[in-house]
C-alpha cells in the first residue's frame, strides 16, 4: 500500500532539546535527498528559535555533502545575534555526525513602509487550472511502474507542480534555459501558521531548478553521463502569500560553464505579486568530458 503524505507531517520537526530539532526524510526517487527538503525544514528549525513576532526574510545556505534520504536529519541551531528588528539564525543539518549542509536565516519584525515598488510583472502564461499536474504527464508517459517508484512518487504528490508547455520542457532539442511552473500544496494549511507557508516555498523552490540550465543544451536530468547537483541556494521573502493557493514561479539560466551552472527565479501569487525571489548554482558536469 502507498503510503500517503503531506507537507504539514514534513515540517512538524522533532523537539530533541532547545535549538536541537530532528525532521523525518522522503525519498522522492533521486539520487541523493531532495535538497528542498533540508532548505524547509532548516526554515522551520529556525522559526523555532526566533520570537513569534519575527518573519523569515531571507537565507542563504550551502550544500556539502549528499544527504541519505533514508535517514532522519538532525538541525542544530545557533542563536547569532538578536537585534532590536532583526534576528540571526545558523542552522546546521547533519547526518551520521556529518554536517551536510548550512544556512545562515534573518529574521525581520514585520513593519509598514513607504518604499514599495516591484518591477516586472506576472508573465503572460496559461492560468494553472488549463494545464495537466507534472505527476499526471508523468505517468502517462511511464507505463507499469515498479513499487518502490510508486512510493516515491507518492511524496511528489504534496506539492502540485504544472509545467507551462511541459512538452517543450522535456524535450531534449536545445533551447532558451527558462521555464515557468505553476505550483501550489494539495493541501489546506494554516493561514495563521506563516513558518509553515515559508517553509514549505523554500522546500518546493528546489523543482525544476537546476535542471533548467539543462535546456540550453539539450541534455535530460535522467541522462546517465550527468553529473548534477546543488553547490549553494539563496531565497528572499518580499511580502506575504499562501502556498496552498496559485503561485507562478518564473526560472531562467543566465549561464553556465566551468562545470556550474547558475539559475534564478521569481515567484509570483496569481494576482502579479512579486513574493520571493531565488538564485542557486550547482554543479553540472558530463562524466569522461574533456
Amino acid at each position: 500500500m502507498v503510503k500517503e503524505v503531506t507537507l504539514t507531517s514534513l515540517f512538524d520537526l522533532e523537539v530533541i532539546e532547545q535549538g536541537l530539532y530532528r525532521g523525518q526524510s522522503w525519498d522522492l526517487g533521486f539520487r541523493a535527498l531532495y535538497g528542498g527538503q533540508v532548505l524547509g525544514q532548516s526554515v522551520m528549525a529556525a522559526y523555532k528559535t526566533v520570537e513569534s513576532n519575527r518573519i523569515i526574510h531571507s537565507f542563504h545556505s550551502y550544500f556539502l555533502l549528499p544527504g541519505n534520504a533514508s535517514l532522519p536529519v538532525v538541525y542544530d541551531v545557533e542563536n547569532v545575534r538578536d537585534g532590536r528588528s532583526f534576528s540571526t539564525r545558523r542552522i546546521k543539518a547533519i547526518q551520521n555526525g556529518k554536517t551536510i549542509f548550512y544556512m545562515t536565516a534573518s529574521f525581520q519584525i514585520m513593519e509598514q513602509s513607504k518604499l514599495n515598488h516591484q518591477l516586472g510583472e506576472l508573465p503572460d502564461v496559461p492560468a494553472a487550472e488549463t494545464l495537466d499536474q507534472d505527476i499526471a504527464l508523468f505517468l502517462a508517459n511511464n507505463k507499469n511502474i515498479p513499487a518502490h517508484l510508486e512510493q516515491a512518487l507518492a511524496y511528489h504528490k504534496p506539492v502540485d507542480i504544472r509545467t507551462v508547455d511541459a512538452s517543450n520542457s522535456l524535450s531534449n532539442n536545445k533551447q532558451n534555459p527558462s521555464r515557468k511552473i505553476w505550483l501550489k500544496s494539495r493541501e489546506r494549511l494554516s493561514q495563521e501558521d506563516i513558518a509553515l507557508h515559508q517553509a514549505a516555498l523554500a522546500y518546493a523552490s528546489d523543482y525544476h531548478f537546476l535542471s533548467t540550465s539543462l535546456l540550453a543544451h539539450g541534455i535530460s536530468p535522467m541522462d546517465k553521463r550527468l553529473i548534477i547537483a546543488t553547490i549553494d541556494h539563496a531565497m528572499w521573502f518580499h511580502r506575504p502569500f499562501s502556498f496552498d493557493d496559485w503561485l507562478l514561479y518564473s526560472i531562467e539560466s543566465p549561464s553556465s560553464g566551468n562545470g556550474r551552472a547558475f539559475v534564478s527565479g521569481k515567484i509570483y501569487d496569481k494576482h502579479g505579486v512579486l513574493v520571493a525571489s531565488t538564485t542557486q548554482e550547482g554543479l553540472v558536469r558530463l562524466k569522461n568530458e574533456d
